[in-house]
């Protein structure tokens, strides 16, 4: 383990695309290299990051992404999305960056602490897109907004 320091990250996942799991994980698992206490709280679409059912089939979507030079049009295609999504699975691959439940499980064991949203967990559970064991096990708790502003007093916040 690395040596610890005072400093603090929170990082907000609020997305749940492939794209967007992997900048939050990275950061994470980087800080934690560097001994930085670190603290994940995922809300809305983000859950998909640590939804068991979901999280290693999370899609790319490239419609509506100008850095992809597909026209919208094209992008919106029958199978784009499968097409775009096994196109960066292999370049993650090649990276030789985990799947998003090892990530999570790297992150858990070097120290990382991990919260699901209340409100997005009640909401996703009334509209049956969640239920509760659904959860990744490394989730400490599902807890409020007004908690994670106490979690994450002092911390560097970044939202992804």
């Amino acid at each position: 383990m690395f040596e610890t320091t005072d400093r603090k990250l929170s990082i907000i996942c609020s997305k749940g695309t492939l794209d967007m799991a992997y900048p939050g994980l990275v950061l994470a698992n980087a800080a934690l290299m560097e001994g930085i206490d670190v603290t994940l709280f995922f809300t809305f679409w983000g859950l998909d990051i640590i939804n068991k059912k979901k999280m290693n089939k999370l899609k790319f979507v490239p419609v509506g992404n100008p850095s992809m030079g597909i026209p919208t049009m094209i992008g919106g295609l029958p199978g784009m999305t499968n097409i775009a999504t096994s196109m960066m699975k292999k370049e993650i691959a090649k990276l030789d960056f985990p799947e998003v439940d090892e990530f999570l499980d790297m992150i858990v064991d070097a120290g990382g602490k991990m919260y699901a949203c209340k409100m997005s967990v009640d909401m996703f559970q009334d509209m049956h897109m969640l239920a509760e064991e659904d959860i990744y096990d490394g989730v400490e708790a599902v807890v409020g907004a007004t908690d994670f502003m106490e979690m994450s007093e002092g911390a560097q916040i970044i939202f992804v």
